[in-house]
């Protein structure tokens, strides 16, 4: 779901979990942290004593849960200096179940502990979205959405294998060789020869085909028993709600309570409504900027002036453009073809604050200034590039969806068109992958305690899918954030403390929600100065 041209073989990535969070949380109180080990001082030494024989430092705080023997630790999140006290274990897992003789791969898991000295007894797990994103490395950004769980609940991040440190599907090689490709945009041919070598790279340390939901469903599972079978009350962000509806199916009797932003519905073959999903997602912004006169004075239709500019750069060459990069402060060059700008318009609408920079910078564009654009791409690719493994995503998208999907030329029209579809068909036939599970498509039925949460403007999973999911649903509830887009929502406002209150309570129907409507939406910028007063 990113459009990345210098880590292109990802560029049909499923970023079902980009946004940009609150920054940096800490507990209050956790008992043992990374400093913990210091050396302790020694007695002093008198004229007539025999000086003291210098202590070893303290080893590191440890924590026992169930089986398992956790040390203090901390969580960073890659290019950033946020961190989070915790408790890491690995945890040995086979890889293939159905083959005795399979290796053995470990997963990395950590315990936030409550900053109650007495926690409830059910553990809040995070799942992590992408696919591909680890739930360790990206949980610092969401920490704002599990401030009040933690006040009377642990809660526990799995890496799912195939990211973060829980045996990542990686493929140094290839990433090492598209650094030295120009930004020429690569046709799907080139794309899935490096796919096939980038197979074969990952071939010589994993199986790809065992790293796909059903294989993460297993895990979670087994680390519940090792942790000592608690109940868990499930909260996953865009793909990680795919992972706790067929969590919640395989093993009902241990999920307590669900929480679901940005909703995949399990009828949903990914990737094939993506280009629709992102029209909708435009014509709301475009609609909010209409409605704004200081918006429409100053841009006029912008929606239009963007199919403008692509249909300019559809026709001719790509453009050459030069702008300080926002990592290196560094004049770069990089080409901005159609495609390239459609996954920058993609990557923009993600997230209401950057969205409110689309209108200006589509229409800076228009007029010859491409560096707005490029700029705060550069950024957000730059986010995308550290915390998505691809390879998973592949073992995913190839198992669970590639076999459904199909050419949609009536996408054709539409800014992503369906250039993502035929990347999936054609790459999936040099990626390794098992046939899809039986059933695996049918949609979520379930009368455990569900919230479902969706930004209005999501241009991935819009409150549309959240509804499909609710028919499903005896004690379910779905709340809409204006102006909001994709899986931001859980960390908006007074939505924690809702998700909060709701998974105390179980109650979803009788929660007071009145509270999200002073949210959003966010008013777009009509200059570099911001929005109109």
């Amino acid at each position: 779901m990113k459009m990345d041209k210098r880590m292109v073989w990802r560029v049909t990535a499923i970023v079902i979990a980009l946004g940009i969070f609150g920054w940096q949380w800490r507990g209050k109180h956790h008992a043992g942290n990374a400093d913990v080990g210091t050396k302790a001082t020694s007695a002093p030494a008198s004229a007539t004593t025999i000086p003291a024989t210098p202590m070893k430092p303290a080893p590191p705080a440890t924590m026992k849960m169930g089986k398992l023997t956790l040390t203090a630790c901390e969580l960073k999140r890659p290019n950033s200096a946020a961190t989070v006290a915790a408790f890491c274990a690995k945890f040995p897992v086979p890889e293939n179940r159905a083959d005795p003789k399979s290796r053995t791969i470990d997963l990395k898991l950590a315990i936030l502990k409550s900053d109650s000295a007495v926690p409830v007894q059910d553990l809040v797990v995070y799942l992590a979205g992408g696919p591909g994103q680890s739930a360790i490395q990206t949980y610092p950004e969401l920490a704002t959405a599990f401030a009040p769980l933690l006040k009377h609940h642990d809660v526990l991040l799995l890496d799912q294998r195939g990211t973060g440190e829980s045996h990542p599907l990686k493929c140094p090689a290839i990433e090492k060789l598209l650094k030295k490709q120009d930004d020429t945009q690569p046709d799907i041919e080139q794309r899935v020869r490096w796919l096939d070598q980038c197979a074969r790279e990952v071939g010589k340390i994993a199986d790809p085909r065992y790293y796909t939901t059903s294989d993460a469903v297993a895990d979670l599972e087994a680390v519940r028993q090792a942790l000592g079978a608690p109940k868990l009350d499930l909260v996953g962000v865009s793909y990680g709600t795919r992972v706790a509806q067929h969590y919640a199916v395989a093993h009902p009797d241990a999920v307590r309570s669900m929480v679901l932003d940005g909703v995949v519905p399990n009828q949903m073959v990914l990737g094939e409504t993506f280009a629709v999903a992102l029209q909708h997602s435009l014509m709301l912004q475009s609609a909010a900027c209409d409605e704004t006169p200081a918006c429409k004075k100053a841009f006029g239709d912008w929606y239009d002036t963007l199919h403008q500019l692509y249909a300019k750069l559809k026709a001719g060459q790509p453009q050459q453009v030069t702008f300080e990069d926002p990592y290196s402060y560094k004049p770069v060059t990089k080409a901005l073809s159609a495609d390239t700008l459609a996954g920058v318009v993609r990557m923009f609408s993600y997230n209401a604050v950057t969205a409110t920079l689309l209108p200006l910078a589509v229409n800076e564009a228009a007029h010859g200034n491409y560096a707005p654009l490029m700029g705060q791409a550069r950024l957000l690719s730059g986010d995308l590039s550290t915390s998505i493994e691809g390879g998973m995503q592949m073992s995913v998208v190839c198992t669970e969806d590639a076999s459904l999907l199909a050419p949609r030329p009536q996408d054709e029209g539409l800014l992503l068109g369906d250039e993502i579809i035929k990347a999936f068909i054609a790459e999936c036939k040099v990626w390794p992958h098992n046939p899809m599970p039986k059933d695996f498509h049918a949609p979520f039925e379930s009368s455990i305690p569900t919230l479902l949460i969706s930004g209005e403007r999501d241009p991935v999973t819009p409150p549309a899918y959240a509804d499909e999911v609710l028919k499903g649903l005896s004690n379910g509830r779905s709340l809409v954030v204006k102006g909001l887009g994709h899986a931001e929502a859980i960390s908006a406002g007074c939505v924690p403390d809702l998700v909060d209150d709701f998974v105390e309570k179980l109650q979803p129907k009788q929660l007071q929600a009145q509270c999200t409507d002073r949210i959003g939406p966010v008013p777009a910028f009509v200059n570099f100065n911001g929005a109109a007063p």
